[in-house]
């Protein structure tokens, strides 16, 4: 059984930076849309092969903290969020502004409950 811990949004920076103190490695971070006003962010984490999971449940509209000054990595995966789900993220290393993926169909955020239509050639 996986354990999920609640995380607030103004511990999401130092959570990243205890994680990273500690020598825990940033596997992946995952978005998913609870619902027509909430978003999920979950945070994953590995040591030894054993995994931490961090769940940041937020209104939508609401700024998430980037964790890429402290694991640059997560730059890439905040801005795939961004791109997938709307969710912004302040002080982001390096923000792409919603345009991580060049493919208009992707920009759309497809994870968002928004339709998209493929355009026939």
């Amino acid at each position: 059984m996986l354990e999920t811990l609640p995380l607030s949004l103004d511990a999401v920076r130092d959570v990243a930076k205890e994680c990273f103190d500690d020598g825990w490695r940033l596997v992946t971070m995952s978005a998913n849309q609870i619902d027509d006003a909430h978003f999920d962010v979950i945070y994953h984490y590995d040591k030894d092969l054993t995994m931490k999971h961090y769940r940041l449940t937020v209104p939508k509209e609401t700024v998430v903290p980037s964790i890429s000054p402290v694991y640059f990595a997560a730059l890439l995966v905040e801005n795939e969020i961004r791109d997938q789900f709307g969710i912004c993220f302040s002080d982001i290393v390096l923000d792409f502004g919603g345009a991580l993926y060049l493919e208009e169909e992707v920009r759309a955020m497809p994870f968002c409950k928004v339709s998209v239509a493929q355009k026939q050639s």
